[in-house]
């Protein structure tokens, strides 16, 4: 297994140097590159040994989020306000200079006194100067508070209780508002305590509209810096680079994702070097980009730390020291410093899969198809709209390799026939969709027929192949390997084929069947035997991995339940019929139908 200190001695160390050595406010000041680390679980002993290793990889800020902290209003409670101050000291006693608190503002407007909410429906007055006096007296007693904390990273346009929804006459637009809180707040963190303010944005969630230029140009302080996502809204393999990352005039830092949030969550394979290599060599050498932060773990025990995933940390580091080495190079130091040089072909050659392998799993023609990695066809919908890596792309159009090796229309040929009838109905369709239906691109009722089922069967049995040769390399290794690693190694690629074969399984049935449906002459003997055929292997697989007696660490993805959601498409489509009514209550055309499956 791979080396790495007890987990009793880092917490002993830290908890020894941190009460020697009490933390001291060192915001990164302007012309030092940031490199950073972010930490979301709250698992404090993860969270420690994080914090243990980032020195060795240069890592000179840590940022504190999710189940740590989401927001300032959460400093009401003296138990969180201790597990921060722990993390921010040992942080701190460790060299690292710059620790962050993730903020979003408005998330509970309940958390705002009463007397403020006196718009329509409950609404805060913007319009009232005491709101935004009490605000910053606020902010700064939650400051008082975390004394260890050198800057925020402010998420403010993702919350539910969203600014522009608050009422005013004075502030006209959805960017007056954002910029008014983001003064306001930079007026406490930058102007009083002299601190770092990151505003974490997500500029292509809206393409075209101005809303986050308008914001940026009403900022006062030029202080304030950027946090951008390598990617519009979420961490997918076929998302283009994000446009506007590096190109608004502010200090931006770039930030990537090492644990995969929808790309198996560092529970099945996810090495991608090159992919980390290649975007980091556009992002971080646009004009106004200042380095970058990277996500280390997505809840739980889900820390890449001490896992295969760790390369992608490693990646980062190399890439930010030497802007000409390699993605060879990288895997070579990296399998060689943790597995050893006798085991660096095999291994090597394994790591490299993982891209293909989730990508032809977790992905249908290049278009995701979970819901933060678990097994979702038709519950989950952001995928086939909101999510579609084709909003920007232009064309639209990707190339598709995993054996298939062709050109598709992201939204006249693969959404059109993936997405569910209900995803298309016009009574279903959300804001971000109606480009596509505009242009013509997508049209109502069920498309998904034989030629697409055979691509996602090709697709399909390109990545079980691929995960069955990463086993068998790491099985080839297992001579060259010390008995720990090895067996990490087989169980982290055992279980990636398993949903390689169970997301084959499901889909095969799921699309399948939707084809079968459509009448008898969409019943061809290809279209019954895959379907048949996925049936048999839900159940087969799905067995294989509830039995399967190494358990993965957990995560916010439970890889275990994959089986169960496999499952139930077994059910609707073989025993219980398909349901009348889809989740949003519109009619499915499916409803009542059932296959007739063979048992075996």
């Amino acid at each position: 297994m791979m080396k790495r200190a007890s987990t009793h001695c880092i917490l002993l160390v830290a908890s020894l140097i941190a009460h020697v050595c009490p933390s001291a406010a060192a915001s990164l000041p302007e012309g030092v590159p940031v490199r950073g680390w972010t930490i979301l679980s709250d698992n404090e002993r993860g969270a420690m040994e994080v914090i243990a290793a980032a020195p060795k990889y240069g890592i000179n800020q840590i940022e504190l989020s999710q189940l740590i902290i989401s927001n300032i209003g959460q400093l009401a409670d003296d138990k969180r306000v201790a597990f921060v101050s722990r993390l921010a000291d040992a942080a701190h006693a460790a060299g690292i200079s710059e620790v962050t608190a993730a903020d979003g503002p408005l998330t509970d407007l309940s958390y705002y006194p009463a007397r403020f909410r006196t718009g329509p429906g409950g609404t805060i007055d913007l319009d009232n100067p005491a709101f935004w006096e009490w605000l910053k007296a606020d902010y700064a007693k939650a400051l008082d508070r975390i004394p260890g904390i050198d800057g925020i990273a402010l998420t403010f346009l993702e919350p539910s209780g969203l600014v522009d929804q608050q009422f005013s006459h004075r502030l006209a637009s959805p960017a007056e508002k954002y910029a008014a809180l983001v003064n306001a707040i930079a007026d406490v963190v930058v102007g009083q305590r002299h601190l770092n303010l990151y505003l974490r944005i997500f500029p292509n969630d809206r393409p075209g509209d101005p809303v986050i230029v308008d914001t940026i140009a009403r900022i006062a302080r030029p202080e304030v810096r950027l946090m951008i996502k390598q990617c519009p809204l979420d961490f997918m393999l076929f998302s283009p680079d994000d446009l506007w990352a590096g190109t608004l005039p502010r200090p931006t830092i770039i930030e990537y994702d090492a644990a995969g949030e929808f790309n198996g969550q560092g529970l099945i394979a996810n090495t991608w070097v090159n992919d980390l290599v290649r975007r980091y060599r556009d992002l971080n050498s646009r004009p106004h980009v200042i380095g970058y932060t990277v996500r280390t773990d997505r809840l739980g025990e889900s820390r890449v730390l001490g896992k295969p995933g760790e390369i992608n940390l490693y990646t980062l580091k190399r890439a930010s020291e030497d802007r000409q080495v390699t993605a060879e190079q990288i895997y070579d130091e990296f399998i060689t410093a943790h597995y050893g040089a006798a085991a660096l072909p095999d291994v090597k050659a394994a790591f490299k899969d993982s891209a293909d392998i989730i990508g032809s799993s977790l992905y249908i023609l290049g278009i995701l198809v979970d819901d933060h990695s678990q097994l979702d066809y038709e519950m989950y919908t952001p995928p086939y709209g909101h999510l579609t890596s084709g909003r920007w792309i232009d064309p639209p159009i990707l190339h598709v390799g995993h054996g298939i090796n062709r050109e598709f229309h992201v939204f006249r040929d693969v959404v059109n026939h993936i997405a569910p009838a209900f995803v298309k109905d016009p009574r279903y369709v959300p804001p971000e969709y109606t480009p596509s239906t505009e242009l013509q691109w997508e049209h109502p009722g069920e498309a998904m027929d034989e030629e697409y089922l055979r691509y996602i069967v090709t697709e399909k049995d390109f990545g079980v192949r691929k995960a069955e040769e990463a086993v068998a390399h790491v099985e080839s290794a297992r001579s060259s390997l010390a008995p720990g690693a090895y067996a990490d190694l087989h169980n982290y690629f055992q279980r990636t084929l398993l949903t390689a074969r169970l997301q084959r399984a499901a889909s095969s049935a799921y699309f399948g069947f939707r084809v079968w449906c459509r009448g008898p002459e969409y019943r061809t003997p290809y279209v019954h035997d895959t379907v048949q055929n996925g049936l048999a292997e839900i159940e087969a697989v799905s067995a294989m991995i509830r039995d399967y007696p190494v358990k993965p660490p957990t995560a916010a993805y439970i890889w275990a339940k994959d089986a169960d959601r496999a499952e139930r498409y077994f059910r609707l489509i073989a025993k219980d019929g398909w349901p009348r009514e889809d989740a949003q209550g519109i009619a499915d055309p499916d409803g009542g139908m059932k296959f007739p499956y063979t048992e075996r």
